[in-house]
């Protein structure tokens, strides 16, 4: 895939602007940047599944051992979800900044923070900002949602 986003990315460079080519060079390098990020974090992850696995710990009825793999398996997947959507703008051609992907993103983040959380410990006023952060992204992603709906079907004439 790698090599084939390079290849596309060399043959379309002629017909970039300045701006454009700067905008392809800092894509390929966060891309650079966000697997080796997600490499350290699997690398952790597994690192911390056999030590727990060593140590006879990894128990999944254990609350803390479950929120802390589960909370690690998370983190790579929307570090994975992020990197995703940085390699779709030169797969693609799209804009440096989707909307849809970013509110995605978001959303798994609180997700994260779902599951990371001690609820019995945790601050009401906590539980309620996650509560509302879920509600509003889910709100805008409806909206961006309907939005990219309503723009395809004038596209398509009609049709969905």
């Amino acid at each position: 895939m790698i090599g084939r986003i390079l290849g596309e990315t060399r043959e379309n460079w002629a017909g970039l602007n300045l701006y454009q080519r700067f905008e392809q060079v800092v894509v390929l390098l966060l891309g650079f940047l966000i697997s080796v990020v997600i490499a350290g974090a699997l690398f952790h992850l597994v690192q911390t599944a056999f030590e727990l696995l060593r140590l006879g710990l990894l128990d999944p009825s254990r609350p803390d051992v479950f929120q802390s793999i589960f909370g690690m398996i998370m983190i790579v997947l929307i570090a994975l979800e992020f990197n995703h959507t940085i390699m779709g703008v030169l797969e693609r051609g799209h804009s440096i900044i989707q909307v849809r992907a970013v509110v995605l993103i978001a959303l798994l983040a609180v997700l994260r923070k779902f599951i990371v959380i001690e609820i019995g410990n945790a601050d009401a006023v906590l539980l309620f900002a996650l509560a509302a952060s879920t509600l509003a992204l889910g709100g805008v992603y409806w909206a961006v949602r309907e939005q990219d709906r309503s723009i395809r079907t004038t596209e398509d004439g009609g049709a969905i």
